[in-house]
């Protein structure tokens, strides 16, 4: 695919076209939920910004890349959601799930663990992992929500969950990494 404008001119009126070429309004519940994947994304590509280990951003973008994915997984409805069209539109499946929480467990492996609630800070590359995994989580409760009125791939959601759970892992990787001590949170 070839991206010659940015501009098309057919969302002035507040309407946006699905994958599906159906026209609908960008307020509309499937439109939030993937514009809510892609700010997700964006803030992966600033936290990558931030980071300096090779491993780490080797990660962030294949995560970037099946967010991807997984939009377009909500931008093209499907009569089957579950299943993919061949050659036509490749969906979220049980592998990418199962490859981030290998990932999440080799990971926190290297982190001592938790007995108390920490804040969400630390070096700038941490703290926006922390934003990355609040988002992850808004994004998942506009899919549960469009989940209760439209039939949806059902790995998306479980993605999600998994997702904001490795990024909350990945905050502190990236924190210890930079010398950062966690900062129990005081409930008094």
């Amino acid at each position: 695919m070839r991206i010659t404008k940015v501009y098309t001119r057919t969302g002035d009126e507040g309407k946006t076209s699905l994958g599906s070429g159906e026209r609908v309004s960008k307020a509309s519940p499937r439109v939030c939920a993937y514009g809510e994947v892609d700010e997700l994304n964006s803030i992966l590509g600033l936290a990558r910004a931030k980071i300096a280990d090779a491993e780490l951003l080797q990660l962030l973008e294949r995560i970037q890349n099946e967010l991807f994915v997984l939009g377009a997984d909500l931008a093209v409805p499907s009569p089957d959601a579950t299943q993919s069209e061949p050659d036509r539109q490749r969906r979220i499946s049980p592998t990418e799930i199962e490859n981030l929480e290998k990932t999440m467990d080799r990971y926190n492996e290297t982190l001592p663990p938790l007995q108390e609630f920490i804040l969400p800070a630390g070096n700038e590359a941490g703290a926006i992992l922390h934003v990355a995994r609040a988002v992850a989580r808004r994004a998942e409760r506009d899919v549960v929500r469009l989940a209760q009125t439209e039939k949806l791939n059902p790995h998306v959601l479980v993605y999600l969950n998994r997702l904001s759970d490795l990024l909350f892992v990945l905050a502190r990787v990236a924190n210890r990494q930079g010398g950062c001590s966690e900062v129990f949170a005081k409930f008094r």
